[in-house]
């Protein structure tokens, strides 16, 4: 009788656990967003280097200067969105270990609050980083591409 009262607890820790994982995950779903918008950026800038330097360029970039100059724009804009890949993945595998420690938490009946709590502190700055070069390839971006409007 005494360890079915034990299972129910057990049921009781789970349930608790489950219900301290549902906010992280739910960070998860955000940080996955976050990845994709960012690998769709890295995917564009790769593609616009691979046809400046693999395809007949057009009229304007065949000035050495200017291409080198593009080339230049798209390898910084290239490693700020690396870099915020790096940071907003490595929030996630954070994300990931605090949900691990919650349940071990439970399972294993010992205290691992200092360690979650880290955990989820290192995993908001590293967002917070891959924000930030996130940022800044955008500004990159939108300060480095000129849309010339014509007036008839």
């Amino acid at each position: 009788m005494n360890s079915a009262a034990e299972m129910i607890i057990s049921f009781g820790d789970i349930a608790h656990a489950i219900q301290l994982a549902l906010a992280p995950v739910f960070l998860l779903t955000g940080i996955a967003g976050l990845l994709n918008v960012m690998a769709s950026r890295l995917a564009r800038i790769i593609d616009r280097g691979r046809s400046l330097t693999e395809e007949e360029l057009p009229a304007h970039f065949q000035n050495s200067d200017l291409l080198h100059k593009e080339l230049s724009r798209l390898e910084r804009r290239r490693h700020y969105a690396s870099s915020a890949i790096t940071a907003c993945t490595c929030s996630a595998l954070l994300v990931c270990m605090v949900v691990a420690f919650i349940f071990l938490q439970v399972l294993l009946q010992v205290q691992f609050k200092w360690v979650i709590s880290a955990l989820f502190t290192a995993s908001t700055l590293t967002l917070i980083v891959g924000l930030a070069y996130f940022l800044r390839e955008v500004h990159l971006a939108t300060r480095t591409v000129r849309i010339q409007v014509i007036t008839r």
